[in-house]
């Protein structure tokens, strides 16, 4: 990999290095089918920077990871540019300093592929509002994460305060493949169903965000009762045919029970934040069925 330092450094002048570089490793950036703004701190960069890469592989991408310095500092833009084999596509890091930090968008918004799409992502802390955010108003997609909050269960469940078309939450793509296999467990007459418990550790997001969405896909009261984990750990949905029961105690296999049919066994594997990040890059569009479970949790939390 090759990386080069610019201090004290500019937009235009980061982009006048892209492109020298470009030409000497050749390399062009026509390749890349998006830009990725990263906004994190420091200590939040290299562990993002790293699911970023390893995302970029599926969706080569320019790689914007913006990180908030000391704002009484003065005003300085410092950047490090990394190319090469192990790097898909470029990954830009940009430290400001000073008045800075308050104006991430106009360092940001000269530096993006044109004709592209724009993803942001806050790996950790994220605004209330990501869409009203001057980086988020850049992108066509937002992407935050419950778990990163302090209270995650809060985070989750006010995510409908002013959700705008775009937004999403790893809390939500954490459960593709519970939600895959759940609908799975349906492919035959089952039975209307009665209602429903999901179980997961205390103050689980994505708990919280399963049950909005089984109840509001089956029009029944779905709760949440606490297991000793990891993570989420048990479904069941008690049906007028019998009950369906999806019960991981491992993070990696789980058990799936229907009535009238054999135990079957199926990988349900956690699955780490690169794997996250590249399934929510492959949907450019809104998530209405995302919209449709927040604004049901919206509804249905009591705090």
């Amino acid at each position: 990999m090759t990386s080069f330092m610019l201090s004290g450094t500019n937009a235009s002048k980061i982009s006048s290095q892209l492109t020298a570089l470009r030409h000497q490793m050749g390399t062009p950036a026509v390749g890349m089918v998006l830009t990725l703004v990263v906004v994190c701190d420091e200590s939040e960069q290299y562990d993002a920077v790293r699911a970023a890469t390893e995302a970029a592989r599926e969706h080569p991408s320019r790689i914007l990871v913006v990180i908030s310095r000391d704002p009484k500092e003065s005003n300085r833009l410092d950047a490090e540019l990394r190319f090469g084999e192990s790097t898909p596509g470029e990954v830009i890091l940009l430290r400001l300093y000073g008045e800075l930090t308050k104006h991430a968008d106009s360092v940001v918004s000269p530096l993006l592929l044109t004709d592209t799409p724009v993803v942001a992502w806050w790996p950790g802390d994220c605004p209330d509002i990501p869409a009203k955010d001057p980086i988020g108003m850049l992108a066509q997609r937002r992407i935050v994460d419950a778990r990163a909050a302090a209270d995650s269960v809060a985070a989750i469940a006010g995510r409908a305060h002013g959700y705008v078309p775009g937004d999403t939450d790893l809390a939500w793509t954490r459960l593709t493949t519970w939600r895959s296999l759940l609908a799975a467990a349906f492919d035959q007459p089952v039975g209307k169903v009665k209602k429903g418990t999901v179980e997961a550790v205390t103050g689980h997001a994505s708990a919280l965000l399963l049950a909005a969405w089984l109840g509001e896909r089956l029009g029944a009261s779905v709760k949440v009762t606490e297991s000793a984990g990891p993570g989420l750990t048990a479904v069941k949905l008690s049906t007028t045919e019998g009950d369906i029961v999806i019960t991981r105690g491992d993070g990696r296999m789980a058990m799936l029970s229907r009535p009238g049919q054999p135990d079957r066994q199926v990988a349900l594997t956690r699955r780490p934040k690169s794997e996250l990040l590249a399934e929510e890059l492959r949907r450019l569009d809104p998530d209405e069925i995302y919209e449709a479970a927040i604004r049901r949790l919206a509804r249905t939390h009591k705090s």
